[in-house]
C-alpha cells in the first residue's frame, strides 16, 4: 500500500531524513514515532506530495509521489497538525467546500458530507460555525475533511495535540475505527498514542529509522533479562529464599506494595517454572506472580538515546 525506499530529504548539510525505507500494508495502523525534529513530518509531507525528496522513492498505492503526485492525491487523506479550517464557515458548508475541492461527483456530495459527518459524530454542530467550536470538534471536523473523498490511505500528523483528556480518548476511538477500511499513518511524539491505538511501530530519530515492529516484538528484542512481579505473604523469609533461586540476579522490594518483589532474572520459561516451585516448596504463600513487560517509555528511550544501531524486521 506504502512504500518507502532510501528517502533523504537534505537541506544545505542537514539532513532531515536519511535513507529511511518502510512499507505499510493495506489496512494496518501504523505509529510513526520519534521525538520532536526527527524527521516525522518531514516524511508525511513527502508522502502527500507536499514537498519532493532529495534522493530515493516512495509510492501510494501504486503509485509515484514524484511523477503521479495527482493520482497519489486522490487516494490520500491528510491532517496535519494544525488542520486546514476556515473558521468563519459553518461545519457542513465547509465539508462541501472540501468535496468540491476532491473533486467528488455532484450528485454524490451530499452523501459524502452526511456520512463523514456520521463517522467522525459530527452531526450535533454540523450547523455551528467552525470558529465557535471546541478544538477537539474541530480536530473532528480536520478528520472529517480528510475522509470526505473515502480514500484509501489516512496520513495523520499529531492528531491529538493540544486535546484534553477526553478529546484524546474521543479521537483515538475514532482513529481505531477506520483500520481495515483505511491504512493509516499516525504520526506522534505521544507515546500512550501509539500502544493504544496502533498495530506496528516505527521508531525515528536523528533522520534514522532505528526500529519497526510491534511493540510487544520490540519489548522482547531489547529485553536482555526477565522481570517478574511476585506477591507473597511470608515476605521476610521470601526476600532471602528468592535470592538463592539459580538464574535468579537481583531481588529487589516494592516499597509500595508490601509483600511485593520484583525479580530480575535470566532462563525465560523455566526460571518462572523455577520461582514459582520455590515459593510452593518453601509455604511463602503465593498470591500473584507475573512476568513484567517493558514500557514504551522504556523501548523509546532506549532505542533514540543509545549509540547503538537499531533494529529493524
Amino acid at each position: 500500500m506504502i512504500e518507502v525506499q532510501n528517502l533523504t530529504k537534505q537541506y544545505g548539510n542537514l539532513k532531515a531524513i536519511d535513507d529511511i525505507s518502510f512499507r505499510v500494508n493495506q489496512g494496518e495502523i501504523i505509529g510513526f514515532l520519534g521525538p520532536n525534529g526527527a524527521g516525522k513530518t518531514t516524511t508525511m509531507r513527502i508522502l502527500t506530495c507536499f514537498m519532493p525528496a532529495t534522493f530515493g522513492k516512495a509510492t501510494v498505492c501504486g503509485f509515484d509521489v514524484f511523477h503521479e503526485s495527482h493520482e497519489v492525491k486522490k487516494r490520500i487523506g491528510y491532517l496535519p497538525e494544525t488542520p486546514p479550517l476556515y473558521p468563519e464557515m459553518t461545519v457542513s458548508s465547509y465539508l462541501n467546500f472540501v468535496a468540491k475541492l476532491k473533486d467528488i461527483p455532484r450528485d454524490k456530495v451530499r452523501h459524502a458530507i452526511d456520512r463523514v459527518i456520521a463517522r467522525c459524530h459530527l452531526g450535533d454542530v454540523q450547523n455551528r460555525i467552525i470558529g465557535h467550536l471546541s478544538k477537539g470538534y474541530r480536530q473532528r471536523v480536520g478528520l472529517a475533511q480528510a475522509l470526505i473523498h473515502d480514500p484509501q490511505v489516512l496520513i495523520l500528523d499529531e492528531p491529538t495535540i493540544g486535546l484534553d483528556p477526553k478529546q484524546i480518548i474521543d479521537i483515538r476511538t475514532l482513529i481505531k475505527e477506520l483500520a481495515g477500511d483505511h491504512t493509516v499513518i499516525l504520526s506522534t511524539h505521544i507515546l500512550p498514542e501509539v500502544t493504544q491505538t496502533c498495530q506496528k511501530i516505527i521508531i525515528i530519530n536523528e533522520g534514522k529509522i532505528v526500529a519497526i515492529d510491534t511493540y510487544d516484538q520490540l519489548a522482547s528484542q531489547l529485553r536482555k533479562t526477565d522481570r517478574v512481579e511476585i506477591k507473597i505473604k511470608n515476605s521476610e523469609k521470601g526476600f532471602e529464599t528468592l535470592k538463592t533461586i539459580p538464574g535468579v540476579i537481583e531481588v529487589m522490594r516494592d516499597e509500595v506494595r508490601k509483600g511485593t518483589f520484583i525479580v530480575e532474572c535470566q532462563g525465560g520459561d523455566s526460571i518462572l517454572e523455577s520461582i514459582s516451585k520455590t515459593v510452593v516448596n518453601h509455604n511463602l504463600g503465593l498470591l500473584e506472580m507475573k512476568l513484567q513487560s517493558f514500557s514504551l517509555e522504556e523501548v523509546f528511550l532506549k532505542l533514540t538515546t543509545e549509540d547503538e544501531g537499531g533494529m529493524s524486521s
